[in-house]
C-alpha cells in the first residue's frame, strides 16, 4: 500500500510539473525559444494569490483570477520587452536574456516580499479520498492537481488542433516568414503563445503552493527547472510529451525519494534524462525534424 501511496505523491507532484511544462512546450514549439523566466512567473503567481487571499482576504476564487491574470499581463510584457528585440538574435543572447529575466523577478520579489517564508494557505476544498478501508488516503491537493492538469492538457490540445488561432500557431511554429505572408499575425501569435505559458504558470503557482505551502523569492526556480527537464523528457513542443514527461518525473522522483535515497533522487531523475536523450534525442514523444539547407 506504501508504494501506490508513493506512486499517487508521484503523480501529484508530475502534474504540478507537467503544467509549468506545457508553458515551456508551447513557447518553444511556436516561438523557438527558452523561456528560462518561467520558472520564476510560477512564483510571481504564487505571490499574486497569497496577497490578494491572504492580506486583502478576498476569497479564493479572486486571488487564482488575478493571480491568471496578472502573469498573464506578466508574460506579454516579457515577451514584448525582452524577447521580442532578440528574434533573430542568436541563442546565446536570448538564453542570457531569459537568464537575466529570472534574476530580475526574484529580485524584486525579495525586495516587496522580503526574503522569509509566507505561508501559503491551500485553494483546495475537496476531502481526501480514503480507499482500502482508509489505508490509501488521496489527499484533496492530489486529487485536484491530478484533475487539473488532466483538463488543461485536453484543453490546450483541442485548442491548438481545432481552433483557428490554434492553427496559426501551428503555421508560425513552421515557418514564421510563409505564415506572415498569408496573412498570419506573428507577433500577436507568439505573444499569444506567451500568455497562454503564464497563464499556466499562474495556476501551477498555486497548486503548487497549496500542495507544498511555503511561498519564498525562489519557490519557482527547482520546479521550473525540473519543468524543462519533464518538457525534454515527453518531446519538447509536444503537449503529450509534456504532460508524459511531467507525470513520468514526478514518479521516478518520488519513488527514488522513498526508495533509494532523497539526496539522489535529482540525480537520478537527470540521469534517467541523460538515458532517455542518448536512446531517442527528441524525446518521447518527440519528432525528428529535418531542415533544408
Amino acid at each position: 500500500m506504501q508504494f501506490l501511496s508513493y506512486l499517487v505523491n508521484g503523480i501529484s507532484l508530475g502534474s504540478i510539473y507537467a503544467v509549468i511544462a506545457l508553458g515551456y512546450t508551447m513557447v518553444y514549439g511556436i516561438a523557438r525559444m527558452l523561456n528560462f523566466a518561467h520558472g520564476d512567473v510560477i512564483m510571481v503567481g504564487g505571490y499574486i494569490a497569497y496577497t490578494v487571499m491572504t492580506t486583502m482576504g478576498m476569497p479564493t476564487l479572486a486571488g487564482i483570477c488575478t493571480a491568471v491574470l496578472v502573469c498573464t499581463l506578466l508574460g506579454v510584457a516579457i515577451e514584448r520587452v525582452a524577447y521580442k528585440p532578440l528574434r533573430e538574435a542568436p541563442s546565446l543572447a536570448v538564453l542570457i536574456t531569459a537568464i537575466g529575466m529570472s534574476y530580475l523577478l526574484q529580485n524584486l520579489a525579495l525586495l516587496i516580499f522580503g526574503s522569509a517564508p509566507k505561508s501559503f494557505s491551500s485553494v483546495v476544498a475537496l476531502q481526501p479520498l480514503r480507499l482500502f478501508g482508509g489505508a490509501l488516503i488521496i489527499t484533496g491537493e492530489a486529487l485536484t492537481t491530478i484533475l487539473v492538469s488532466a483538463l488543461i492538457m485536453v484543453c490546450l490540445t483541442l485548442f491548438v488542433n481545432k481552433t483557428k488561432v490554434g492553427h496559426a500557431m501551428q503555421a508560425v511554429s513552421e515557418d514564421k516568414g510563409a505564415a506572415q505572408l498569408m496573412g498570419i499575425n506573428v507577433n500577436a501569435t507568439i505573444s499569444l503563445t506567451f500568455a497562454i505559458g503564464s497563464a499556466l504558470a499562474a495556476v501551477a503557482g498555486v497548486l503548487l503552493c497549496s500542495a507544498y505551502p511555503s511561498l519564498t523569492p525562489t519557490t519557482g526556480a527547482m520546479p521550473g527547472i525540473k519543468a524543462f527537464v519533464a518538457a525534454v523528457f515527453g518531446g519538447i513542443g509536444s503537449i503529450p510529451g509534456a504532460m508524459l514527461g511531467g507525470v513520468l518525473l514526478g514518479v521516478i522522483q518520488s519513488l527514488s525519494t522513498a526508495y533509494i535515497s532523497s539526496q539522489m533522487a535529482d540525480a537520478i531523475v537527470f540521469g534517467v534524462l541523460i538515458v532517455v536523450l542518448l536512446v531517442r534525442p527528441t524525446g518521447i514523444l518527440g519528432k525528428q525534424t529535418r531542415e533544408k539547407v
